[in-house]
């Protein structure tokens, strides 16, 4: 039996059977009153009193603390372009995972279109029935319109996780490697192999978190992109802002004298490379299931290695961040999601083991009850701190 053929004795296909997740009240239906109250007449007070002030959804529906998790099935984990019905089972994991660790209710919603308008369209009619949008698993160069067209016509959160959720996490690895090893961000030399949407994102939260742009260089199928090659969108963005020595080559050119390796390409890089940077070094290998670089090869020439992966150390899981991203966001009705608010989160996540730091331990377990309600609280004070607040 393949291992995608459903075998009812296989503990992950029982585990899904019927869903991860379902509706519940949070309401008594017990009697003729609760009924009136729940539903008609009474409810049409509430829908009347919104009407005449429609900031009022936020106290009396579960806008205030449920999202949308929405993707067209483009590129699905490492499954790649498997539609939305396929992806189902990861957007209910995702709902159970922000219930889990932020207490926000999430909402499924595959969309039967890879058709930017229709998405954008699409998720705008949807939007007054959630206090945010999660973006998950559009593929790339797609997604950036997607989410600046949202973040522009919405005036809820908008966050592709895939992008901003990775670039949280790598950031406060980073800050936590960079203090074990006694190094300033500002001083690293980062090598960034992909330029897809992870790639973009993580780029950008670095430089945001204090990484000095001119000492970054960033990898796609090509080879390192800079102002000798011709581009467009996104990686022309990055050749005007990386890569100030101009450097030319594929990612071994890139990692020589690099202190950091980020991996968010999926393509395997060759252990001469990495042996290529420079002493005392740091790899953030992070495609899963296969890193590019094996963490046991990638120990052999650096200080600090982290994966994508749960069996290794230093796992960068999203969920240590996109929960208290969003609720962090909900509590304050932030109307967007700031730079400041994503560089915040950063830092709370690294703050939870910053007095434990080991080479083993720079990011908290994905199960650190603490992490959620630290990112939260940060996230909600940078976004009135960046004026995005309602309340």
């Amino acid at each position: 039996m393949s291992a995608s053929t459903p075998d009812p004795a296989d503990p992950v296909f029982r585990l899904h059977l019927g869903g991860k997740m379902a509706v519940t009240s949070t309401v008594p239906l017990t009697s003729r009153e609760d009924l009136s109250l729940a539903y008609t007449p009474g409810v049409a007070r509430v829908c009347e009193a919104i009407a005449a002030d429609p900031a009022l959804v936020d106290t009396y529906t579960w806008v205030s603390h449920t999202v949308a998790v929405v993707t067209d099935g483009s590129a699905v984990l490492g499954l790649g372009n498997i539609g939305p019905r396929a992806a189902l089972p990861v957007m209910e994991g995702k709902a159970v995972l922000f219930k889990q660790f932020g207490g926000v209710d999430a909402v499924p919603v595959c969309l039967d279109t890879q058709d930017v308008d229709e998405i954008v369209a699409t998720v705008k009619a949807l939007a007054p029935s959630f206090g945010g949008i999660n973006l998950e698993d559009i593929s790339a160069p797609r997604c950036f319109e997607v989410e600046r067209r949202l973040d522009e016509a919405l005036d809820i959160p908008v966050f592709h996780d895939d992008q901003h959720g990775t670039a949280i996490v790598v950031l406060a690895a980073l800050r936590n490697a960079a203090t074990l090893l006694n190094r300033k961000l500002g001083d690293l030399r980062v090598a960034v192999s992909g330029a897809g949407a992870a790639g973009v994102a993580v780029t950008k939260m670095l430089i945001a978190g204090g990484v000095d742009p001119a000492r970054v260089v960033v990898c796609d199928s090509r080879g390192i992109i800079g102002r000798h090659r011709e581009l467009t969108g996104t990686k022309a963005e990055l050749a005007e802002l990386t890569n100030a020595e101009g450097r030319q080559g594929d990612i071994t050119e890139a990692l020589r004298g690099a202190d950091v390796l980020v991996g968010v390409s999926g393509g395997q890089i060759p252990e001469a490379a990495v042996a290529g940077m420079a002493p005392g070094g740091i790899v953030f290998a992070l495609a899963n299931p296969t890193p590019e670089v094996h963490p046991e090869v990638a120990a052999r020439h650096v200080a600090v290695v982290a994966t994508g992966r749960s069996d290794y150390p230093n796992q960068i899981n999203n969920v240590l961040a996109f929960p208290g991203v969003f609720r962090g966001a909900l509590d304050a009705g932030a109307t967007r999601v700031t730079d400041g608010m994503k560089v915040a989160a950063a830092d709370a996540i690294a703050g939870v083991v910053a007095e434990s730091l080991t080479a083993d331990a720079i990011v908290p377990s994905p199960l650190d009850p603490r992490v959620a309600p630290a990112v939260a609280e940060a996230v909600a004070e940078a976004a009135r701190r960046d004026g995005v607040a309602r309340h």
